[in-house]
């Protein structure tokens, strides 16, 4: 009995031993209906109506989509997003429509693209922080020159002081990043790539204290970094 209870205690000494020195830690294990979001994931085809269903790669799959469009047809999503509003069946069976400007998003051949002002566009590097680059309309109402006035005397009586308007539309690329926990869409600049940071301390420490010309310089190298350091894990495309 004696001799039992020494082996005992020994044994529990040693793992005390091994656990101070860390011998006992074993690396993060992920399981395995989940793998790591980078270039080489492949998200499951379909249409997301929300970020959420990104987050689970679960999207309404091409079959429950109610469509003359071929399912076999290269540009399904192209010509599916020519209407307005979209059918579908829920993960009930019951019959649903959506707004196309209220879809989050799609996947096509594994790939997602994201919807932002009535443009999709695909999301070139995913992570933790994504990167792409969309389409932005911007509108600029500018007043005509006053002696422009002299070309209609008539309104200038009727409306003393008015001054004709004339609004610009432009479209034009622009660069954006995805928090992949949030969900919140950003400008590709340093004030955003410092907000997406914050969730890495170190990382974020080090960016806040580079000069202002390293920071734009280095904005891609502190993504893969924040990428590298804090993997996001998805389920698999089963």
């Amino acid at each position: 009995m004696y001799e039992m209870g020494f082996k005992r205690k020994i044994g529990m000494l040693l793992l005390l031993l091994l656990s101070s020195v860390g011998i006992t830690s074993f690396p993060q294990t992920v399981k395995p209906d989940k793998e790591k979001l980078d270039q080489n994931f492949k998200f499951r085809n379909g249409i997301f109506l929300d970020f959420n269903q990104v987050k689970n790669n679960n999207p309404v799959p091409k079959a429950r989509i109610l469509t003359t469009v071929s399912y076999n047809d290269r540009e399904f999503f192209d010509k599916v997003f020519e209407q307005e509003v979209i059918s579908y069946f829920d993960d009930f069976g019951l019959r649903k429509q959506v707004k196309k400007e209220n879809i989050w998003g799609y996947a096509k051949n594994g790939i997602l693209y994201i919807q932002l002002d009535n443009n999709f566009s695909r999301i070139s590097i995913v992570g933790g922080i994504c990167h792409f680059v969309g389409m932005i309309t911007t509108y600029d109402t500018r007043y005509v020159d006053p002696y422009y006035r002299f070309n209609y005397p008539y309104y200038y009586r009727a409306y003393p002081g008015y001054y004709p308007t004339e609004t610009y539309t432009k479209t034009e690329m622009r660069q954006f990043i995805l928090d992949f926990e949030t969900g919140k869409v950003m400008e590709y600049n340093t004030q955003s790539i410092e907000m997406a940071l914050m969730r890495d301390p170190q990382l974020y420490d080090e960016y806040v204290r580079l000069r202002n010309k390293k920071k734009k310089q280095l904005k891609f190298l502190y993504i893969r970094k924040f990428n590298e350091r804090n993997p996001v894990y998805l389920p698999v495309n089963r």
